[in-house]
């Protein structure tokens, strides 16, 4: 995984030391943005949502499918998952808050929602 990253072409636009380097929104900015993502609510510097499955193999394979989607991002929430519960938190390490990165993700993970939740 390390070496297809280090080995992976990059547009000029997207080196790898840019990723790094992104910075947060503002708090006012995240919330203004937040209308776009009804599901989601901007809470301790992280974007966040609570979603409940009918069991937890429903639960399980949501997460496995957002895996899938945060791979594709190259960008990873912090999650939690009891039972049939996920609690998913989304904020840029690097970045100390919420950016691009993490509404992008954020909108991924409501398409694959949509047809999850029972």
């Amino acid at each position: 995984m390390l070496r297809a990253w280090a080995n992976r072409s990059w547009t000029p636009h997207e080196s790898p030391c840019k990723l790094s380097a992104m910075k947060s929104l503002e708090a006012a900015e995240v919330r203004r943005r937040l209308a776009a993502l009804p599901l989601w609510r901007y809470e301790a510097n992280a974007l966040r949502r609570d979603l409940r499955f009918g069991d937890f193999a429903q639960a399980f394979a949501f997460m496995v499918r957002v895996a899938a989607l945060a791979e594709a991002h190259d960008h990873h929430p912090d999650w939690r998952n009891v039972y049939r519960q996920v609690s998913i938190a989304l904020s840029t390490h690097d970045a100390g808050g919420v950016t691009e990165r993490d509404l992008a993700l954020a909108a991924a993970i409501d398409t694959v929602t949509e047809c999850e939740i029972s």
